[in-house]
């Protein structure tokens, strides 16, 4: 069945009620229909015993305003379903059209930015010149081309992502964490700050139960999720991990004690590109949230972040288990 035929059908539906609260007030009318009938003049009905007359009339009233109350709430619930029926199909074409979009962008962007690559080794400043500033202007045009070039890519990755068939795989989301923690925390090792992340994961009475999909792009949600803590929280600030089996969903919460988020860019920041007030002048593409939000739809999950400015940052992947 269509989506349109959908909100008709749930229309249908909710007028059922009506109908069956009608009856009282049908059968009240069905009595009356069957004295006339019987050749009886209607001084039987005024001349019959006064319970008799109140109880039918009691039994009309009664279900015609339980008909008129039943109808206006079924109408309420109709237009409900409809509206989030509407709704949902309006998002799914918004993500489409989005998907598009990303594609048609990566399309456009690949060839200047490849052409750019290419044509920067043969202008390496002479030697000879010693002109400071047309050193540090090489130096930027090589940076910002490699810093596009790394976008175009993301942005080429995250579309993909939202319509290639992903892996379906046993995935031990506690390994996939303490993946993540440990090459991180050897690129902060090597980059002469290291960084102490605490993980905490169940292991009475059960550990953290696995998970079905494909444990590359998880191991990818995970990574961005602590990266980014890591990013905007001070170097000598603790980030945690913290691991829980919540009834059938397993959720791997990322906390830092950094900057934060202001409330009303917190639904924002997982749109691609999205750079927060807190987050100018520290490097990054604004895809990494965006990505999280992908991975974690595609396998039936969510991802929340709850923020206090100056305080910190957690944010939730919650992922249905085995």
């Amino acid at each position: 069945m269509t989506a349109s035929g959908r909100p008709a059908r749930a229309v249908l539906l909710a007028r059922t009620p009506v109908l069956l609260a009608l009856a009282p007030a049908v059968l009240g009318l069905l009595a009356a229909a069957v004295v006339l009938a019987s050749g009886r003049s209607l001084r039987v009905l005024v001349g019959a015993p006064l319970p008799v007359v109140l109880g039918g009339t009691g039994l009309l009233v009664t279900g015609v305003l339980l008909a008129v109350a039943t109808a206006g709430r079924s109408r309420r619930t109709a237009v409900a379903s409809a509206t989030a029926e509407a709704a949902r199909v309006a998002r799914e074409e918004e993500r489409a059209a989005h998907r598009r979009f990303l594609l048609r962008l990566d399309h456009e962007m690949k060839n200047p930015v490849t052409a750019l690559r290419a044509a920067l080794p043969g202008v390496v400043p002479d030697p000879a010149d010693l002109d400071p500033a047309r050193a540090r202007a090489h130096d930027t045009l090589q940076q910002q081309t490699l810093r596009l070039s790394g976008l175009v890519a993301e942005l080429r990755k995250l579309a993909e992502l939202e319509t290639r068939p992903l892996e379906q795989e046993d995935v031990d989301v506690a390994q996939v964490v303490h993946d993540a923690v440990a090459d991180l925390g050897d690129q902060a090792v090597a980059s002469g700050v290291p960084r102490t992340i605490t993980v905490t994961l169940p292991r009475a009475p059960w550990p953290l139960p696995h998970v079905r999909g494909d444990a590359d792009l998880l191991y990818l949600a995970v990574y961005n999720l602590l990266a980014n803590a890591l990013k905007f929280s001070p170097a000598d600030s603790p980030v945690e991990v913290r691991g829980t089996d919540d009834d059938g969903v397993v959720v791997v919460e990322v906390a830092d004690s950094g900057t934060g988020i202001p409330e009303h860019e917190i639904e924002g920041v997982f749109d691609e590109l999205a750079r927060g007030e807190q987050a100018r002048g520290t490097p990054g593409s604004g895809l990494g949230l965006a990505l999280v939000r992908v991975v974690a739809h595609r396998h039936g999950g969510t991802v929340v972040l709850r923020s206090r400015p100056g305080q910190g940052t957690s944010a939730r992947l919650r992922l249905p288990s085995t």
